[in-house]
């Protein structure tokens, strides 16, 4: 099991507060903070065009982010929050969770669908309804995605939180019984039974 990694630039900000987030915004640069248990939290800022890039390149949840903050100083990290203007796609702050070896983090992690329903060739279609799983690991064991087969359900199965095998060393946190995808009947499909219903009845009449 593989863990997704990047690298992301940051620079260290000695004063805070809305009007010093505001002139950084205006420069092309994005406030951020590095928050850790024993540890004080670490204002930053990011440049606005790396980091729009990196986070629209990467699973951000679970991706671990080698963040240098200059000095030769480099955490391991999570992105927690991405806030954005409330009428506009930009990017006003970034919470980084510092990561600690050994020490287990709650995060979520993308769902990978793999097989063909078994109910698709008899006019059913999949519907996911979960694409992420809520889970608990250290971060060397964060994985990537978590596989799903879905290659046996036929039309009217589902497939739960508690039907996924997880990798070593990771836990769920969500709840099993919870449904993440089902195989349907088409529209398409039940109109057809129905036609058929109807005509077996017209012949038996």
């Amino acid at each position: 099991m593989s863990v997704a990694e990047a690298s992301l630039q940051a620079s260290r900000r000695d004063a805070t507060g809305k009007g010093v987030a505001r002139r950084l915004r205006r420069a092309g640069r994005i406030p951020a903070v590095v928050y850790g248990k024993d540890m004080d939290p670490i204002p930053l800022s990011l440049d606005e065009h790396d980091a729009v890039n990196l986070f629209q390149s990467i699973p951000v949840a679970n991706t671990v982010l080698q963040l240098d903050i200059g000095g030769g100083e480099t955490l391991r990290t999570l992105v927690r929050e991405i806030q954005t203007h409330p009428f506009r796609p930009d990017i006003i702050h970034v919470d980084f969770m510092r990561l600690r070896r050994g020490v287990a983090v709650e995060l979520n992690v993308p769902i990978a669908f793999s097989g063909t329903p078994e109910g698709t060739r008899g006019g059913g279609h999949l519907d996911v309804v979960v694409h992420e799983a809520h889970v608990r690991c250290t971060p060397a064991n964060i994985p990537e995605s978590i596989r799903a087969d879905v290659s046996a359900l036929a039309i009217g199965e589902s497939l739960r939180l508690g039907d996924i095998a997880l990798p070593d060393g990771v836990e769920l946190l969500a709840n099993p019984k919870a449904i993440v995808c089902h195989v349907a009947m088409t529209r398409a499909s039940e109109v057809e039974e129905d036609e058929e219903g109807e005509e077996e009845v017209a012949e038996g009449l």
